[in-house]
This record gives C-alpha cells, sequence and structure tokens, in this order.
C-alpha cells in the first residue's frame, strides 16, 4: 500500500503492475475516474472500494462515476447497529455538519434505511435504556 497526494498518483505508481487498489476513493477528487480509465485502457485491472454514499444519504465524492464505468460491482453492507438488517446508510451521531470527518469511529454508526430515517430518536432510546439497566437497585 502507498498512499497518495493525488488521484492522478496512480498513473505513475502502476507501471509494472497488474493490479491496482484504491481504498477510500470517496475521498478522491473527481479526476479519479478519468485515472482509473486509462489504466483500465491499459490492461491494468483497477480494484475500487469506497463509500458510495455521505452521512446525509447523498452520493460521495467521485463514487457514482466510478460506480457507472464498473465492469463489476460488489456491494458490501455492514449489519443495522439498531434492528439487525442490512445496513445502507451511515448515520453521523454528532452535531457536526462538516461532509468530512476522519478518524471519528464513535461518531458514526451503521444503519438500514428505516432507523436512519428515525434519526436520533434511537439515539434517545438507547440512552434511556442504558440508564434502567444500569439502575439496579434493590429495595
Amino acid at each position: 500500500s502507498i498512499p497518495v497526494e493525488s488521484s492522478k498518483a496512480p498513473t505513475t505508481l502502476s507501471e509494472g503492475f497488474d493490479v491496482v487498489g484504491v481504498d477510500e476513493a470517496q475521498f478522491f477528487d473527481l479526476d479519479l475516474p478519468l485515472v482509473v480509465e486509462e489504466l483500465a485502457s491499459n490492461g491494468i485491472r483497477v480494484i475500487i472500494a469506497g463509500l458510495d454514499m455521505d452521512y446525509k444519504g447523498k452520493p460521495f465524492g467521485p463514487m457514482p462515476h466510478l460506480l457507472s464505468v464498473a465492469e463489476y460491482i460488489t456491494k458490501v453492507h455492514a449489519i443495522c447497529q439498531h434492528c439487525g438488517n442490512l445496513a445502507t446508510h451511515s448515520y453521523r451521531k454528532i452535531n457536526e455538519s462538516g461532509k468530512v470527518l476522519l478518524g471519528e469511529k464513535e461518531s458514526y454508526e451503521a444503519r438500514c434505511r428505516t432507523c436512519y430515517n428515525m434519526g436520533n430518536i434511537l439515539d434517545l432510546r438507547g440512552e434511556k435504556q442504558k440508564e434502567n439497566e444500569n439502575d439496579n437497585t434493590l429495595f
């Protein structure tokens, strides 16, 4: 793995390789699809991983274009942390409006569409349940 500063870096770094992998593709600029198409046209297999939606449920970075030109797509889902169904959204648990919030694992949770749309009401229910579990007073 080689960290890169720009979406154009894989073009020069791919010389001599048959396969190039790009992780966290949603954070790259909109030039990434052009670079990927160039690599693929030169016979290099390109494998990309990234989130297709941001925390607002909107298309994220270059991912929509990459998905539209991909020859194969494998969509992997987490499990909703509230109901156990397949998660399709990343729910941001803190009040921060920036599109990108890095390194904050406690700030997001995987949710299905229904639980995502319920918003913070689920957080409030979870807090109340924890309070009840911690209140083990015997009379």
